[in-house]
């Protein structure tokens, strides 16, 4: 193994290890995210969190009196005109103003409350 490889490989060790970080800490912010909204039936599980900068996600699952599994997932994008909204593959519409109030409080709780209990100490 030549010195070039294992440069290489020590730059990909450390990008795994850095990809390894934030989707731990990804799923630690879905977490908080999901218990902003109330409590989470037993069973079920519920996420709202924050991919990027511009991208916003709410999933939730449950299974109901007859057994049956369901899933949802919603995608947020903010974009200046307005803040778009797709539903499990359905396409994009904008939300309405009443909808964006919500979600924008929604969002200020879920960064007080990702700051309060994940990154306090950083």
């Amino acid at each position: 193994m030549g010195l070039l490889s294992a440069f290489a490989g020590r730059q990909q060790a450390s990008r795994d290890r850095d990809a390894r970080r934030l989707r731990d800490l990804i799923r630690r912010e879905a977490k908080i995210g999901g218990e902003l909204f109330g409590p989470i039936t037993p069973g079920a599980r519920r996420e709202f969190f924050c991919l990027d900068e511009f991208t916003w996600v709410w999933h939730e699952e449950w299974t109901d009196r007859n057994g049956q599994h369901h899933a949802v997932t919603t995608r947020y994008d903010i974009r200046p005109q307005g803040i778009l909204k797709a539903q499990d593959g359905q396409p994009y519409h904008y939300i309405s103003y009443e909808e964006a109030r919500s979600f924008y409080k929604a969002v200020k709780l879920y960064k007080k409350r990702v700051q309060e209990n994940l990154y306090a100490n950083v």
